[in-house]
């Protein structure tokens, strides 16, 4: 089974919702995920972004998440709020 991540706060290939962006609230988007391989002691997550600041004059990859260290036993095949679980790496803001 491939593992697959998903948000629920917007349709894929949609767009994301002024409240996720530095336009509005600025909240992490609700996630979940299934298919995590048998055995996996924690997953890693990296947001990044290769059309900033502008899809039509994209000027840098932009960074929006680095959380590494998820405990996957804590919340498996269940939403989170990315900004709850993990640690936080080095990102562009």
């Amino acid at each position: 089974m491939p593992m697959i991540i998903m948000s629920l706060s917007f349709k894929h290939d949609g767009a994301i919702p002024a409240r996720h962006t530095c336009d509005g609230l600025n909240i992490s988007p609700l996630l979940t995920w299934t298919g995590v391989p048998a055995g996996s002691k924690s997953l890693a997550l990296i947001v990044d972004d290769p059309d900033a600041p502008n899809p039509e004059a994209p000027r840098m990859t932009w960074v929006h998440w680095v959380i590494y260290n998820m405990v996957i036993r804590a919340f498996r095949n269940q939403s989170i709020l990315g900004d709850t679980y993990g640690y936080w790496g080095s990102y562009s803001f």
